[in-house]
C-alpha cells in the first residue's frame, strides 16, 4: 500500500513540472511526423505492394518503425526524467529523511519505478492511438502491435530500472543523466558495432532482444532478459539505499 502512496506522490511532482509537458509534446510531434511519413511510403508503395501474393500490411510498413522510433526515443529521455528520482533528494537532503522513515526501501524503490513507468506508459499508449485510426482504411495486425506494446514497455523498465539505480549513486542529478545516457548509448553502440547474427554482445544487447517483439515475435528468452535486467537494477538500487540507512 506504501509503495502506491509514494507512486501517486512521484507522479504528481512529475505531472506539476512544465518540462515534462514539454518533452511529452515533443515525442508525440516527433513519433506522429514518423508515423505520416510510414503512411505516405506505403500509399506510395501500394501498386508494387498489390503485386505480391502476400503484401506486407499497414502494421508492419507503418506502426512497426514507429515502435522502433520510440525506442530511442526513450533511450534520449530516460535519463532527463530519471535523474532527480534520488539525486534531486540527496541534494536537497531530503533522501536521509526518505530511507529513515519506517517505511521500507524496497516500497521507497518501487514506487519511484512505477511513477516513472506509469509516465512512460503514455508513449506506447499514444502509438496505439495512431495506429488505431488506420482502421478507418484498413486492418490491422492486432498480434503484432500487441507484440510491440509489450517489447516497449519492457524495453522502458530496463532503461527505467538503470536510470533510478544511477540516480542512486550521486547527488547531482546532471551527473546522474549524463551517467545513465553513458550507459544507455554505450550498449546502443556495442549493438550496432557487433557484427554477426551469433555475435556474443546480440544475447545481452536491449535493443536486439526488442528487435524480437518489433517483428512479432514474443520469445521467451528476450522475456527473461527484460525482467532479469530490471530486476537485477532495482536490487542493486535497493541494496544502494540500505547502505545508506545503515550507515546513518
Amino acid at each position: 500500500m506504501m509503495t502506491f502512496t509514494l507512486m501517486n506522490k512521484e507522479m504528481k511532482q512529475l505531472l506539476a513540472s512544465s518540462l515534462i509537458w514539454v518533452f511529452l509534446a515533443a515525442m508525440q510531434l516527433a513519433l506522429a511526423w514518423v508515423f505520416l511519413g510510414r503512411l505516405n511510403t506505403f500509399l506510395e508503395l501500394q501498386p508494387q505492394l498489390a503485386q505480391l501474393a502476400n503484401p506486407p500490411g499497414v502494421t508492419e510498413v507503418i506502426v512497426s518503425p514507429v515502435f522502433s522510433v520510440a525506442s530511442i526515443v526513450l533511450l534520449a529521455v530516460t535519463p532527463i526524467l530519471s535523474m532527480r528520482l534520488f539525486a534531486e533528494e540527496r541534494r536537497n537532503h531530503t533522501l536521509t529523511m526518505l530511507i529513515s522513515a519506517p517505511v521500507s526501501i524496497t516500497a521507497i524503490v518501487l514506487g519511484k519505478f512505477l511513477a516513472l513507468m506509469l509516465f512512460f506508459s503514455l508513449i506506447p499508449l499514444l502509438i496505439v492511438a495512431l495506429a488505431v485510426s488506420l482502421l478507418a482504411g484498413g486492418m490491422l495486425d492486432f498480434g503484432l502491435l500487441g507484440s510491440n506494446l509489450i517489447g516497449l514497455i519492457l524495453l522502458a523498465s530496463c532503461f527505467a530500472a538503470l536510470g533510478l539505480y544511477i540516480s542512486s549513486l550521486t547527488s547531482h542529478p546532471a551527473v546522474a543523466a549524463l551517467g545513465s545516457l553513458g550507459v544507455l548509448l554505450g550498449l546502443w553502440v556495442m549493438d550496432l558495432m557487433a557484427i554477426g547474427a551469433e555475435n556474443a554482445i546480440h544475447y545481452i544487447s536491449l535493443f536486439r532482444h526488442f528487435e524480437n517483439f518489433n517483428i512479432g515475435l514474443i520469445d521467451t528468452f528476450s522475456l527473461a532478459f527484460f525482467l532479469l535486467f530490471t530486476a537485477t537494477f532495482l536490487i542493486l538500487t535497493i541494496r544502494q539505499l540500505e547502505s545508506e540507512r545503515l550507515n546513518g
